[in-house]
């Protein structure tokens, strides 16, 4: 499978003769350019433009935009209502994370705009998870250090930051420097995408930086 990142909390999902998947494509408002993207499902964390620009996505057959049970062509999609209330600040934070398992035992989570740390019987839940993609920017996410104590909860082989200050990107969230000392990372792996094969995964969580998918 080969995972890439184009910026914020949008990915696309690719594994041969599978269904492709494209999570949280957002528009040009956010500073941006629109990301040129390709898939047969698109997935909805939140209802905002910065992750919901599903139009812009080609080929598209599937939208999911909620929690639920669904099965497409060979992979089980798992929505799970994350939402947050925080009476303190008098809040209410909606949001979806995705659990994606393909047929090849790579499961994969995408936490969307999570802005808590959740409760033990939701990771239970989740199961074993190949590649977790978590918000380490803060804003309305997850800070450094939350990430760091629901990345050691879910112990995933594979690590994917993102939600935080890259350039061009029109929203105050934090850079990545403070996750990854937080995390212990001292040189990180950058790399233009992630290719992961089932028979072949780290045997301690392993953080993995993408460059995002940017072009004019």
């Amino acid at each position: 499978m080969d995972i890439t990142w184009y910026g914020l909390s949008c990915f696309r999902l690719v594994e041969r003769n599978q269904t492709t998947v494209v999570a949280d494509p957002y528009n040009s408002s956010l500073g941006l350019p629109e990301p040129k993207l390709k898939g047969d499902v698109v997935t909805v964390s939140h209802d905002s433009s910065g992750h919901n620009a599903v139009d812009l996505v080609k080929d598209q057959q599937y939208v999911l935009a909620g929690a639920g049970e669904y099965e497409i062509g060979g992979i089980f999609i798992t929505g799970i209502a994350m939402h947050f209330a925080d009476e303190a600040k008098g809040r209410y934070h909606r949001n979806v994370a995705y659990l994606i398992k393909y047929p090849n035992d790579i499961n994969v989570l995408h936490l969307g705009d999570l802005a808590h740390v959740p409760d033990q019987s939701t990771i239970e839940a989740f199961g074993e998870v190949t590649v977790l993609l978590v918000p380490i920017g803060g804003g309305t996410t997850l800070n450094a250090d939350q990430a760091a104590e629901v990345i050691s909860l879910i112990e995933p082989n594979y690590i994917v930051p993102m939600h935080y200050a890259i350039d061009g990107l029109d929203l105050n969230l934090e850079p990545i420097d403070k996750f990854l000392r937080v995390m212990g990372v001292s040189n990180a792996e950058y790399q233009d995408f992630l290719r992961v094969s089932a028979s072949d995964l780290p045997e301690q969580s392993e953080v993995i930086v993408l460059t995002p998918n940017i072009s004019d």
